[in-house]
């Protein structure tokens, strides 16, 4: 299945090339699009084409007064992730987000943590809660990143730790950081295993360059993940993929 998305970096719509992305050395951010319309305006879109399970993701600060238009576009209609900590994160789901997506909250200093898992789970219920499992390829592996994908974890993705997770979440979203942007293909073995490893609902991000990806993600994980797309898409300044013959093969499926 098709999932839209929503970037947003310094309040406005963008598709970047997510491994660029640094507070650090922020001239080494490369930008694909920047969006002359709202974050509302594209909430509003999906909306009008009934494209639910989307996510809305804040990279960085100054995004909130985005995120809370698009929020209020389609209440209940977008998850929103960036920032999610068990302090904000019930505020996020009274603003109108449907779910709410968390990596970096669970890992001070690059470690997990499980106690802030059972602390968030708790406190807004596991079917309100997305954990963000976006991942860099290591030896042996892809290995979580947080920060803005910048800062490996001590977690590697793999079928004991997504079950773990999975006790305590509804869904997973998987941002494949090596490719995120670049229009150069899907990690395949990625969305292979995936389809091993999981059992709730999963949403991979990155690379997807053509209409056929999703043909390959559903083929590749046995029609257990969906897909999103970014810098490839029409509406986001790209020339690979139309929206509207996305939205009609979504559709399709429904």
């Amino acid at each position: 299945m098709f999932r839209p998305c929503i970037d947003l970096h310094d309040g406005k719509v963008k598709q970047i090339v997510g491994g660029t992305l640094s507070e650090s050395t922020p001239d080494t951010l490369k930008t694909n699009f920047v969006s002359s319309k709202s974050s509302a305006d594209f909430a509003r879109l999906y909306r009008e084409k009934n494209l639910v399970g989307g996510h809305v993701i804040k990279l960085g600060p100054g995004n909130d007064q985005a995120a809370r238009e698009a929020l209020a576009a389609w209440p209940g209609g977008l998850q929103i992730g960036g920032g999610i900590t068990t302090e904000n994160a019930q505020s996020w789901l009274d603003a109108g987000a449907s779910k709410v997506i968390v990596t970096s909250y669970l890992f001070p200093g690059a470690k997990f943590s499980l106690e802030r898992l059972q602390q968030l789970s708790g406190a807004i219920g596991k079917d309100r809660l997305v954990v963000d499992v976006s991942c860099r390829k290591r030896a042996g592996g892809w290995v979580v990143a947080m920060n803005k994908w910048q800062d490996l974890t001590d977690m590697q993705v793999s079928k004991d730790n997504l079950e773990m997770l999975s006790e305590y979440c509804s869904e997973f979203l998987v941002h494949a950081a090596d490719v995120e942007g670049l229009c150069q293909g899907i990690d395949e073995e990625l969305v292979q295993k995936l389809g091993e490893w999981v059992h709730i609902p999963c949403t991979y991000a990155g690379g997807a360059k053509s209409i056929e990806d999703l043909e390959s993600v559903r083929r590749l994980s046995g029609g257990k993940v969906d897909l999103t797309y970014g810098s490839s898409l029409d509406i986001f300044g790209g020339t690979l993929v139309k929206f509207e013959e996305l939205v009609a093969g979504h559709q399709s499926d429904c």
